[in-house]
C-alpha cells in the first residue's frame, strides 16, 4: 500500500513547510491544488483548456474539474507510491471521489493530518510574514524577527490605518498584499473554518483524522507527523 496523506490546517499552520519535508523524506510528491491549477496554464490538452476557460471567466473551478485535475496528477509515475494532498479535498463530494479513485487502484487514504493552531496565532503568522526581495527567505515581525526593525507609518491624511514597515539591516522587507490586509487575512480564516469543519467531521467519523499541535517548534511538529506515518504503516 502507498502512503496517501491529506494535510489540513488554517493559514500559518505550516502545511507547506511540513509537507515539503515529509515529501522529501518519503519520496512522495507534495500536491497542492493551487499549484496544479497554475500549471494548467502552460498545458494545451483538453483538461487544461477546460481549466483555462473556467479561470478566464473568473468562475470557481467546479468539483468535477477539480477531481479530474487531481486524478490526472495522481496517475503520474511519481505518485504511484503515495502523495501528500494539500488544499484537496475541500468538501465531502471531493472526499468521496478521492476515496473511490484510490480504491479503484487498490489504495486508500492513509491518514488526514490536521495541524491545529489557535486562530489568533494563525492571524499573527500570516499578517506578520515578510520576506527579502528576490529571495525565498522569510521572517515574521512577531516571531522570527531578530534584527528586524518594525515601524508604523501613518497615512499623510489619516485616511487609512498605519502602514507596517519592516527592514533588515536597513533593507526594506516585502509583504504579500493579501497578508498586509488584515481584513483579507480574517476572511481567509473564516473561509477555512466554514469549509474545513465539515471535512474534519467527515474524516473523524472514518477514523482517519490525526490532530497535531502546530503551535510548537518545527522539528516537534515534524516528529509528531512522522509518528502518525509510522502508526499507519505498522
Amino acid at each position: 500500500m502507498g502512503l496517501y496523506l491529506i494535510f489540513m490546517g488554517v493559514q500559518g499552520a505550516g502545511k507547506g513547510m511540513q509537507a515539503g519535508a515529509i515529501s522529501k523524506a518519503h519520496n512522495i510528491p507534495h500536491i497542492s491544488t493551487g499549484d496544479l491549477f497554475r500549471a494548467m496554464r502552460t498545458r494545451q490538452d483538453e483538461l487544461a483548456q477546460r481549466v483555462q476557460a473556467i479561470m478566464a471567466e473568473g468562475r470557481l473551478i467546479d468539483d468535477d474539474t477539480t477531481n479530474a485535475v487531481v486524478a490526472d496528477r495522481l496517475s503520474q509515475e511519481d505518485a504511484k507510491n503515495g502523495a501528500i494532498l494539500d488544499g484537496y479535498p475541500r468538501n465531502a463530494a471531493q472526499a468521496d471521489f478521492l476515496a473511490d479513485y484510490l480504491a479503484e487502484n487498490g489504495e486508500q487514504v492513509s491518514a488526514v493530518v490536521l495541524l491545529e493552531l489557535p486562530l489568533y496565532v494563525a492571524f499573527k503568522r500570516a499578517f506578520g510574514r515578510v520576506k527579502m526581495p528576490d529571495s525565498d527567505q522569510t521572517y515574521n515581525i512577531y516571531y522570527n524577527n531578530e534584527g528586524i526593525e518594525v515601524t508604523f507609518e501613518d497615512h499623510p491624511e489619516g485616511t487609512f490605518p498605519p502602514r507596517v514597515v519592516a527592514k533588515l539591516n536597513g533593507q526594506p522587507l516585502e509583504r504579500r498584499k493579501d497578508d498586509a490586509n488584515a481584513a483579507a487575512v480574517i476572511k481567509r480564516i473564516d473561509t477555512y473554518l466554514e469549509t474545513t469543519q465539515p471535512l474534519i467531521e467527515y474524516y473523524e467519523e472514518k477514523g482517519l483524522l490525526r490532530r497535531i499541535e502546530a503551535d510548537q517548534e518545527i522539528e516537534a511538529v515534524r516528529a509528531d507527523i512522522e509518528a502518525v506515518i509510522e502508526s499507519v504503516k505498522a
